[in-house]
């Protein structure tokens, strides 16, 4: 079998996954390690600690390497930051509710589409998530990775508008710039 394009490429693994399952197949095979936090909060501590304790140098990576998925939504000010994270708001709302769809626009108030039920579980589901202006942001990543130790963020973002993901990766970068 020959990959293509890429053949005689040395093109790095990773291990992206969302479960403990993922964890110990990367630290068997000695792979960096990528955990989706972004939609499966609840499983990202112990999969970073049995990926840690588990893991097995290789030669393609000597000690454990861990990236986390965080959603960002970054904007100029906190409240066009937060307009835009309805989208993904109401996405993760129309799954709870039993009906997956499209990513919706954004909307003004989320306050009269769910009851506190659904806030409380939207909330959970969202905790790696930042949400605001580049200052926001900032604080919120260094959070993820004081609680998390990881060596890298991966960023992503459910954003209905392509300029406004556009410039919320753009403001991102420029956080993770200042960050290095």
């Amino acid at each position: 079998m020959q990959a293509v394009p890429g053949a005689g490429l040395k093109v790095p693994l990773y291990l992206l996954g969302s479960s403990d399952f993922s964890a110990r197949l990367a630290a068997k095979l000695g792979l960096p390690f990528a955990f989706a936090s972004h939609f499966a909060p609840d499983y990202l501590q112990v999969a970073l600690e049995i990926y840690r304790s588990e893991f097995r140098p290789s030669p393609e990576l000597e000690k454990p390497y861990v990236i986390i998925g965080a959603g960002i939504y970054a904007a100029t000010s906190k409240a066009e930051a937060q307009r835009l994270f309805t989208s993904a708001q109401l996405q993760v709302l129309s799954l709870i509710r039993g009906h997956p769809g499209k990513l919706p626009p954004p909307v003004e108030n989320m306050d009269e589409f769910w009851n506190r039920e659904e806030w409380a579980a939207i909330e959970h589901r969202t905790r790696y998530v930042a949400v605001g202006s580049p200052d926001i942001i900032r604080s919120r990543l260094k959070e993820f990775l004081s609680e998390t130790n990881a060596d890298e963020i991966i960023a992503t973002a459910q954003i209905y508008d392509h300029k406004a993901r556009l410039r919320s990766f753009e403001i991102a970068a420029g956080v993770f710039a200042e960050m290095a």
